[in-house]
């Protein structure tokens, strides 16, 4: 791929995955996410090529500091053990739990099979490239989506007198359940705009 063009993509990307980790509760600084393509190119471009190491990043729970999130770049196209094996050690040295790995084209299933094989304690999703080149919470025709926490599902099962079960369902590989990092049993809520009642309001259990 050209090098001007491999840039521009993978600032695309690097934009998408600040507003993802912003958008899960993360501290993000605003021109992180607004930096321009030539400042993107100054930071990370080197030779004519963009140095996907170099733009690995943490950032914050902001209801707790403590709490962080790992975000790596590959190097290669078709992830194997090596890099997988990096990450893990990166993640127990600073006690970081969360990771997203971003992923040019493929990944090993011997890759795939460490990253299931440290869940639940070292919780690893994957991103391709291609999937973060659009932020898809920001098209026209999505609603706005809320997570809701344990404490807010249990007071909404409370209150309708529902049991899971009777939620519509989303699956916990949709891309809008991916982007939120959602898991499980978790339920989300969905607003969209009404014309009579200004905003309508559903629900949905992930599964």
């Amino acid at each position: 791929m050209d090098g001007d063009r491999e840039a521009a993509r993978l600032w695309r990307v690097y934009k998408t995955i600040r507003e993802l980790i912003r958008d899960r509760g993360y501290m993000v600084a605003q021109q992180e996410i607004d930096m321009s393509l030539d400042q993107f190119k100054a930071q990370f471009v080197q030779g004519g090529v963009v140095n996907r190491a170099n733009m690995m990043f943490t950032a914050s729970l902001e209801q707790d500091r403590n709490e962080q999130i790992l975000i790596f770049f590959t190097e290669e196209e078709s992830v194997g053990i090596k890099p997988i094996k990096k990450i893990a050690e990166r993640m127990v040295t600073n006690n970081i739990f969360k990771a997203i790995i971003v992923y040019a084209k493929g990944m090993t299933p011997s890759a795939k099979k460490v990253v299931t094989e440290m869940a639940p304690k070292y919780i690893l999703e994957l991103f391709t490239e291609a999937e973060l080149l659009v932020n898809i919470t920001q098209h026209i025709l999505v609603p706005k989506h809320e997570v809701l926490t344990d404490a807010e599902k249990k007071t909404l099962l409370e209150r309708y007198r529902l049991r899971e079960s009777q939620l519509p369902r989303i699956h916990h590989s949709d891309p809008i359940a991916k982007y939120y990092g959602m898991k499980r049993g978790q339920v989300v809520k969905i607003i969209r705009p009404s014309e009579t009642a200004g905003k309508y309001v559903t629900y949905r259990y992930c599964f």
